[in-house]
């Protein structure tokens, strides 16, 4: 699901067929009932939530922040298509059996605006017919977090108690009957109110999917003239970048979002002001990687990370600390190096690109939860018997799988038992995919460089969400077409159409032509 196409009625299909198999396959009784958002006959009576209820209570939360309905706004389509994902997890994790262990998890959407929001939920409003939502989920069951979902989104929780139950002969039989079918409008009553179908609106956006070519004539002249007036500040990014890494002897100067060329210059100011007053501090900074990120300390990867809000103080005191986080770098090598050994000699290691950006003390506490876990459960590994393979370990995840470059993808909270038998399942299948790894890389650089000069593309890239294979699959079909206005472009292979404000032009991996 995580590479689906979000724009593709594939990924859109999630809302009927993803959610209804993957998500809500096994849903367990509703243990624990919202005292303030269900009525008192709730406690006399209490039904199953099927994952059919489930899916229509959550039906208009859906509809309100479905990426499809963001195509013309990148940033809060990405933020809205994570934050699924995330909220998928933790739906997941309930369906399993017995399962105690639920950490809180923060979320944040991009809603369509509604008048009303409660006031104990985060909440901003823009001028895009959108608003920033965010809360944090600690329910245990399934009802009470559908509720607290649409609660927190000013959603109407009115249809919950009716697909819930039935109440209208309540006082004649003591207790509500099962009311198992969904809401459905007829299509007169919008007519006749004036109010949207939210079904029809998504049909509607889905319908208005274009194709390649004729999104890129359409789009041609928008893009090029964005991309000459970034001209000017591209060469003074490429400056200052240089200048930094040659006067602070860095590694590497990056962006972990996809900020406008006018924001990292600025920030590579601020850098290069601090660097001025106060030098001493900066020089514990020589050979490594900083990073503008989301907020200030060092990386699991041991890079600098410095936060765009923070102020030149907060910078300052990162620099200061850089020599304190030794000990802690040396400690987490040390506790790798004992999972790895609970584990059969699998290789603990932590991809960048692929997992959330923590810092190294919230990394080291992950990790050393997961081996406490492992330690516990004394799973019976062979020693070395998975020697040459490797493993991420994601603290937002509740299901196993296997990347397709051959790397084990491992919740934090996973059943050892459902580990062990997933790990060696999956072993032989892992150490092939290890194999290609590598060709699988050099196909996708050649095929790159070979789309790069056929159209003669200033620059081609992809999202760090965009897979190998999904690279591959674009560049090959890219170079059986005929496209001229790609011509000095920046092209970047994404999820959805749009044009960024430098110029830069996102297509979608499986883009239709």
């Amino acid at each position: 699901m995580a590479n689906a196409n979000k724009s593709s009625p594939e990924f859109s299909g999630h809302l009927e067929a993803g959610l209804n198999t993957e998500m809500f396959y096994h849903w367990g009784m509703v243990r624990r009932l919202s005292l303030e958002k269900l009525p008192l006959w709730a406690f006399i009576q209490v039904r199953a939530l099927s994952g059919a209820d489930a899916v229509n209570a959550l039906r208009p939360f859906y509809f309100a922040v479905h990426p499809d309905f963001f195509g013309q706004h990148p940033r809060e389509r990405e933020v809205n298509e994570n934050s699924l994902k995330r909220l998928n997890g933790y739906l997941e994790n309930l369906q399993k059996p017995g399962f105690g262990s639920f950490k809180p998890t923060q979320l944040t959407f991009y809603v369509r605006e509604r008048e009303q929001s409660p006031s104990n939920v985060q909440e901003s409003f823009g001028s895009s017919g959108f608003r920033a939502v965010s809360f944090t989920l600690q329910t245990r069951d399934l009802l009470s977090t559908v509720l607290d979902v649409l609660n927190s989104c000013s959603l109407s929780t009115e249809h919950v108690q009716s697909l819930y139950s039935n109440v209208e002969t309540l006082s004649n039989q003591g207790a509500p009957r099962a009311f198992q079918r969904p809401i459905r409008w007829d299509k007169t009553y919008y007519s006749f109110t004036g109010f949207k179908d939210p079904e029809e609106e998504l049909e509607q956006a889905q319908r208005m999917e274009t194709t390649l070519s004729s999104w890129l004539y359409n789009n041609e002249e928008r893009s090029v003239k964005k991309l000459k007036n970034s001209l000017p500040l591209r060469k003074e990014l490429d400056r200052l970048k240089g200048e930094l890494l040659q006067q602070l002897q860095l590694l590497d100067i990056r962006w972990q979002r996809s900020w406008g060329i006018a924001h990292r210059c600025s920030q590579l100011h601020s850098l290069s002001r601090l660097a001025q007053q106060s030098p001493e501090a900066l020089r514990n900074a020589k050979g490594r990687t900083v990073i503008f990120t989301d907020r200030s300390g060092m990386s699991a990867t041991g890079h600098v990370m410095l936060g765009t809000m923070d102020v030149h103080h907060h910078w300052t005191k990162i620099f200061e600390r850089l020599p304190s986080y030794s000990a802690l770098q040396r400690k987490l090598l040390v506790l790798e190096d004992h999972v790895s050994h609970l584990l059969g000699g699998i290789q603990i290691t932590y991809i960048e690109e692929l997992q959330p950006m923590l810092t190294l003390e919230e990394y080291y506490a992950v990790l050393d939860g997961f081996y406490n876990r492992v330690r516990n459960s004394r799973l019976p590994f062979h020693p070395r018997s998975l020697r040459g393979l490797q493993m991420i370990l994601e603290s937002d995840m509740y299901a196993p799988r296997l990347h397709e470059l051959g790397h084990f993808i491992i919740p934090a909270v996973c059943d050892p038992a459902a580990l062990q038998w997933f790990i060696i399942t999956k072993a032989q299948e892992a150490r092939a995919n290890l194999e290609k790894k590598e060709e699988l890389m050099v196909l996708e650089k050649e095929l790159i460089q070979a789309s790069t000069e056929r159209f003669s593309l200033h620059r081609l890239y992809k999202e760090p969400s965009v897979s190998s294979m999904q690279m591959i699959h674009s560049c090959k079909r890219l170079l059986k077409e005929s496209l001229p206005y790609l011509r000095g472009m920046h092209l970047c292979i994404s999820h959805f159409y749009s044009v960024m404000q430098d110029g830069d032009l996102c297509i979608p991996w499986n883009w239709k032509n």
